[in-house]
């Protein structure tokens, strides 16, 4: 019998400037992952694509989304209905952005705007005291860079989620929910380059929010930890192939 797939579960597009010099978020999971193509699944939840049954994937990796969790759509709440039941079977999960607002959403947490407008760029996410007990996020430093582009965030936790990392603006960048599903609100997906460029086409938006583009493009910078998390998770549970 042939493996099972890792799923990718595409709740949106990245905007289509970004999209034509370089590609789109099932694309740069994989390559973050480390996954081989043959390996890979992708249902754009988004354009209507069915899901599996939770126990026909190896697990899920939940992308990011121009959609907002707070609007509600009808294939969010469904896929949300989705996570649940991948909950209750124990399938690794791992949200990002959306994908981590939608699994909170999903659990009973509370999605909303941030309460002082977009965070994004290249920026410093720092560990709670909880990680160090995490079975995945023990191995992080103290502290740690992390490609960041979002309005909405986790407001109130899930019952019996745990918080593990945070920035300056966003208490719950990192979220455990169990032995098997984590979320993060960062883009561990993204490299330098792509964040440079969702940084130039929000330029307007930024400058409009008072911030600095510029400063904004000046301090991107390489981000392997994050990446390294996102690998880790996926080599540990959905590939067997230990935490290399």
């Amino acid at each position: 019998m042939p493996p099972k797939p890792v799923l990718i579960i595409r709740t949106g597009s990245a905007p289509t400037p970004i999209r034509a010099r370089h590609g789109d978020f099932p694309h740069w999971f994989r390559i973050a992952a480390a996954l081989p193509v043959s390996a890979v699944r992708v249902v754009d939840v988004a354009a209507g694509d069915a899901l599996p049954p939770p126990r026909s994937v190896a697990g899920a990796l939940i992308t990011g989304s121009a959609a907002m969790v707070t609007e509600r759509l009808s294939w969010s709440e469904h896929t949300a209905g989705w996570i649940r039941d991948a909950m209750d079977v124990e399938l690794p999960l791992f949200g990002v952005c959306y994908g981590h607002q939608l699994m909170a959403h999903a659990l009973g947490g509370r999605v909303d705007y941030l309460p002082d407008g977009r965070e994004i760029g290249t920026q410093l996410i720092t560990c709670r005291p909880e990680a160090a007990l995490d079975p995945l996020a023990g191995n992080l430093p103290a502290s740690f860079r992390a490609h960041t582009t979002h309005e909405q965030g986790v407001m109130e936790l899930p019952p019996g989620a745990i918080a593990l990392a945070r920035s300056e603006r966003d208490p719950h960048h990192l979220v455990r929910y169990g032995r098997y599903a984590l979320s993060v609100q960062f883009h561990p997906e993204f490299n330098a380059e792509v964040m440079r460029a969702y940084v130039r086409h929000k330029h307007a938006a930024i400058r409009s929010e008072g911030d600095d583009p510029g400063r904004l493009f000046r301090q991107v910078a390489a981000t392997p930890v994050a990446r390294g998390l996102l690998r880790r998770f996926v080599r540990r549970h959905m590939t067997g192939a230990g935490e290399a």
